[in-house]
């Protein structure tokens, strides 16, 4: 991993998005192979490159480690608009959780969304934003999805939880849950659309593409 040091980016005087751009040129980084990397929309990658949003300190702390840079260098930045939309994506398969990040984003383009393989990365993420709506795979290994749903509305009641399995069985215990929907994986673009018409807690104006076929 190529990585600058931190004289070059003083020398540099560029703005936040100037930096991540650089480090992704150095590394030989489509934006979308960054976005996969660190599993998030790459409309958010473009919005941190053109300074129309900077990405909260959670965030900054996952590029600082992929990048192996000091942390330091990119803490000042400003955290991101409050009013937007709070997504996350559980699920600890990778590849899955690359391929679902792009479409949700497709979905909500004015959304925040972040993706964690970890349920204990969810929780800690969760303590320290509002969330509004959590897709959570229901087979996560030594925490399940129904119980990361129970965790997340313990720290927001009113946290929008969506099931995402390949197991339509899980159904019936997904619904004894506070969780707001159910979508079989792979999910579609236009699944979700009608999922967010059904919130148990419909989130304000219209943050979402009315995508159907």
């Amino acid at each position: 991993m190529t990585t600058l040091s931190k004289e070059k980016f003083e020398v540099m005087e560029t703005g936040f998005g100037e930096i991540i751009k650089s480090l992704r040129i150095n590394n030989n980084l489509s934006q979308q192979q960054l976005a996969d990397k660190l599993f998030v929309s790459r409309s958010s990658v473009a919005n941190w490159e053109s300074d129309r949003r900077v990405p909260d300190p959670v965030l900054i702390v996952r590029i600082a480690k992929f990048f192996n840079i000091d942390v330091s260098m990119l803490l000042g930045a400003v955290t991101t608009d409050s009013t937007t939309p709070e997504v996350i994506i559980v699920d600890d398969e990778r590849f899955i959780l690359q391929g679902t990040v792009p479409i949700v984003a497709e979905v909500m383009p004015y959304a925040t969304i972040t993706g964690f393989t970890k349920p204990s990365e969810a929780i800690s993420y969760a303590e320290k934003h509002r969330i509004d709506i959590a897709f959570l795979d229901i087979e996560l290994g030594n925490m399940n999805g129904i119980e990361l749903c129970e965790k997340l509305t313990e720290i927001n009641s009113t946290t929008n939880v969506v099931f995402l399995t390949s197991y339509p069985d899980y159904a019936q215990k997904a619904w004894d849950t506070a969780a707001s929907g159910f979508l079989v994986k792979p999910v579609k673009k236009e699944d979700i659309s009608v999922q967010l018409k059904k919130l148990r807690y419909p989130l304000k104006g219209a943050v979402y593409n009315d995508i159907m076929d």
